[in-house]
């Protein structure tokens, strides 16, 4: 498994303080949105969310290794790395309202979130081969859990991009839970990343709570992948908190399941007292940080409720190009239950 924060200082890898400062400004802009998002979820400012905690080091480093012009297929709980890659925290927060996904014209090459389990992956391959067919140089990024392993899909992604050498990098956060089942309750293997094996593509293991090592893994996948390769990475972090806001981990989860301090240790406060001891960031440059988060959080959950609420026959406009009879019947008897009842809306 590769590591660097815990074996060598910042002078003996290949990266820059400024690297160093850069994924650590990210890392806290990814806990202060994963902290705002739980905290308007618990007041009915928004249905649903799957909160991130612990997986900021695993996210920020994978996002700070693509190139501009590789695409990302991200999966539900992928906020971090997609608030990293340039996605306005304003356009998350209303996709968690109801919005699409991506309001603003950001230019980066980006799927919507994948909330079916694994259906990302094969789209993955799709991505990739579309890479070499038009002669482009690009490679594609897809995340998933370690659940998504047992899926269909991942057999089905997995096998294109080996037989066709796609340029994808199939990026696995292995959070220890697959929702409610440990790994060793939903798959025999000894790893996930030994499943590439089957594929005949490249597996690896990164200490996911290693931001550095995780950008440098990547950075390395993704290369190997332009160039025909394929590489299947298993990010090892961990899910400090419930699957989703509906999710109540206490009922399976007892302690820290055996788990290595490394692995369960929170990945911010490591990463912090990396960059103090190797002279990147003082106090007054880290409270800094967490004050600029802080305003920008604050500033796009501002922007996000001055949009004016959807209505009711929204919901129905963007599933076919047409609206089918079906849809058509479906959508009037809506519209007439909410001219009855009244509408709904998640700030009542």
């Amino acid at each position: 498994m590769h590591r660097l924060i815990d074996e060598r200082g910042l002078a003996d890898t290949k990266f820059t303080e400024d690297d160093a400062r850069l994924a650590l400004r990210d890392m806290i802009r990814a806990r202060r949105f994963d902290e705002r998002a739980l905290a308007l979820q618990r007041r009915g400012w928004m249905s649903g969310y799957p909160p991130y905690r612990g997986q900021e080091a695993s996210q920020i480093g994978a996002a700070h290794a693509m190139r501009e012009d590789d695409v990302l297929l991200p999966t539900y709980r992928s906020n971090a790395l997609q608030l990293a890659r340039g996605v306005p925290a304003r356009d998350m927060f209303m996709f968690r309202r109801g919005f699409a996904e991506y309001q603003s014209d950001h230019g980066i090459p980006i799927f919507p979130q994948a909330v079916p389990i694994a259906s990302q992956i094969p789209h993955a391959a799709g991505v990739g081969m579309a890479s070499n067919y038009t002669g482009d140089d690009y490679a594609a990024l897809v995340c998933f859990g370690d659940g998504a392993t047992s899926e269909g899909d991942f057999h089905v992604g997995l096998n294109f991009a080996g037989v066709f050498d796609a340029p994808v990098v199939f990026f696995c956060e292995n959070n220890g839970w697959a929702i409610s089942l440990p790994r060793e309750k939903q798959t025999a293997s000894e790893s996930i990343a030994i499943k590439a094996d089957a594929y005949g593509i490249e597996g690896v293991q990164v200490d996911g709570n290693d931001p550095l090592a995780v950008r440098e893994v990547v950075e390395d996948a993704l290369e190997k992948a332009r160039g025909g390769n394929p590489v299947l990475i298993e990010s090892l972090t961990y899910r400090q908190g419930p699957h989703t806001t509906a999710d109540d981990p206490s009922r399976y989860r007892d302690g820290q399941q055996d788990m290595p301090e490394w692995r369960t240790r929170d990945p911010l406060e490591r990463f912090e007292e990396f960059c103090r001891t190797n002279g990147v960031a003082d106090d007054e440059l880290i409270d800094s940080m967490y004050e600029d988060a802080n305003e920008e959080l604050s500033e796009a959950v501002e922007l996000a409720e001055a949009e004016d609420d959807l209505g009711p026959e929204e919901l129905f406009d963007h599933v076919y190009a047409e609206l089918t009879p079906e849809l058509a019947a479906q959508r009037s008897e809506n519209l007439e239950f909410v001219e009855k009842y009244g509408p709904f809306s998640l700030d009542r």
